[in-house]
């Protein structure tokens, strides 16, 4: 018996390659963890697996029965330990990244597309691009009205962040810096993926050098004292806990005056770790924490809807309580 031809469709990713999909895409597999998360969100019933197994403490916050999907690897970023025979064996419709477009990952997708066979599309992962990329994604999944309700969505917080920008000169905003890793001490560069949510929520990122560096980087203890920020944010439990009486920070201005702040990791991280659509939430509670006059909203409320909206997970009163004090600097145990 001969199978019949699957239907196909031509559509431009954003790195402008033409890819045939299938008309009906039914089985994806996320070539990295950013791509994994927009999957969910948009439509979880199309996911072959995570690239990492969620950890215990994020499965309550990730709705069933995807929690349990199997690992994958990944195909991008550090670690791309997935190897072509495991995407055969998954044998999905299509494989996708959403982050990076530059030349590295073109190759990359043409490479893959080549030895399997498969559509590989690439989504740009910038923040401004949001919106477009949830469009994107969600006509060629076949689920735009979805993919319409989180872009509106994703609108209307930005340009609630403009209104209060809008009267505000840059020099004024609050100089940030964004503290990664047990010592505080790996940073993104201003303009990098893992910072964008400090700079679109209104914050000076102090980690500039006029864009001659890109990226995650090593800054010294002496070139964070040197830009003394005002506000420094982490999700890195082990450096939160150690800061205040660390005697290298005591001499930061945000420290003396207990400005550090601790961002939830569940199931995502709010600030980047991975830098997808949980920045979202990150950008809410930032804009909070650096304009706590200006900003108008409820973090309880604002955090219960973005959970079931974007997660599908209706969060319960202890499960939002927890979030809620991790995000005051009180972590789960």
């Amino acid at each position: 018996m001969i199978a019949a031809p699957v239907a196909a469709r031509e559509v431009t990713d954003s790195a402008g390659r033409v890819v045939e999909v299938p008309e009906q895409v039914e089985r994806v597999f996320a070539a990295g963890p950013p791509a994994a998360i927009l999957l969910y969100i948009l439509k979880p019933e199309a996911m072959t697996g995570w690239p990492r197994a969620p950890h215990e403490y994020e499965r309550p916050y990730l709705a069933e029965p995807w929690r349990d999907l199997p690992e994958t690897g990944r195909l991008t970023g550090r670690g791309g330990e997935a190897n072509l025979e495991r995407v055969l064996q998954i044998a999905p419709d299509l494989i996708f990244d959403f982050g990076s477009v530059r030349d590295t990952y073109v190759d990359l997708a043409d490479r893959t597309q080549a030895q399997t066979g498969i559509p590989y599309v690439l989504i740009d992962g910038r923040f401004e691009n949001t919106p477009a990329a949830l469009r994107l994604m969600g006509d060629i999944l076949g689920v735009p009205e979805r993919a319409e309700q989180l872009a509106s969505h994703v609108e209307q917080v930005f340009a609630r962040i403009d209104a209060i920008l809008d009267d505000m000169p840059e020099a004024e905003r609050p100089r940030v810096y964004l503290a990664r890793g047990p010592e505080g001490l790996e940073t993104g560069m201003k303009g990098s993926i893992n910072t964008e949510i400090i700079e679109r929520a209104g914050g000076r990122n102090v980690a500039d050098d006029g864009g001659a560096t890109r990226g995650l980087v090593r800054a010294s203890m002496e070139q964070v004292i040197v830009a003394n920020p005002e506000i420094i944010v982490t999700w890195d439990r082990n450096f939160f806990a150690s800061v205040f009486d660390d005697p290298l920070w005591q001499g930061i201005g945000a420290v003396q005056e207990g400005r550090v702040h601790l961002a939830p990791t569940a199931p995502f991280g709010w600030i980047d770790r991975p830098p997808s659509l949980n920045r979202i939430m990150g950008l809410i509670w930032m804009a909070g924490l650096l304009y706590p006059d200006r900003w108008q909203g409820d973090l309880r409320a604002e955090t219960r809807d973005f959970y079931e909206l974007y997660y599908h997970v209706r969060l319960d009163d202890p499960a939002l309580e927890r979030l809620l004090e991790w995000a005051e600097g009180r972590p789960p145990e």
